[in-house]
């Protein structure tokens, strides 16, 4: 039987791999979008999402170890699974409001994972706190990108 560290860490990178089911002419029109001026990260974003969907996992497998809940573990699923719809849904459909939308509803399933997750283990709700304080700096870009895009909005 595979230990649940790679069972878990298996899923996350195959759910993860659905953000890059992405066409390139949609990747240029999100390219060609107007940026706020403070948004000088762009290019840690990356990293910033590798570091949230490693303490992810790591936050679920701490879960798993201590309770065996099928449960919980849909919903570290269903956020995860979230997570990664942004980006095809945000540039398949152009909108940018449709990306705000999907970023809030992760943020919102991400709090609502945490607040069952830290009875369970201190350590594994601290885990989900990058994507806690991520997701809405990322929601607030996408809501920003709105206002000076409004044709994409």
């Amino acid at each position: 039987m595979l230990p649940s560290w790679l069972v878990i860490g298996g899923v996350t990178f195959l759910i993860a791999l659905g953000s890059s089911f992405l066409r390139p002419k949609d990747v240029k029109w999100f390219n060609r979008l107007q940026r706020p001026r403070w948004l000088t990260f762009e290019k840690a974003i990356p990293l910033i999402w590798t570091i949230v969907f490693i303490c992810g996992a790591w936050s679920a497998y701490i879960v798993w170890e201590m309770t065996q809940s099928w449960q919980t573990m849909a919903l570290y699923i269903l956020v995860e699974a979230v997570i990664v719809a942004y980006s095809p849904v945000l540039l398949w459909t152009r909108s940018l409001r449709n990306g705000t939308i999907i970023g809030g509803l992760g943020f919102l399933l991400g709090l609502l994972l945490a607040v069952l997750v830290f009875p369970v283990s201190t350590t594994a709700g601290l885990l989900l706190l990058p994507y806690l304080i991520w997701s809405p700096i990322g929601t607030y870009t996408t809501w920003e990108m709105g206002k000076l895009n409004p044709e994409s909005f």
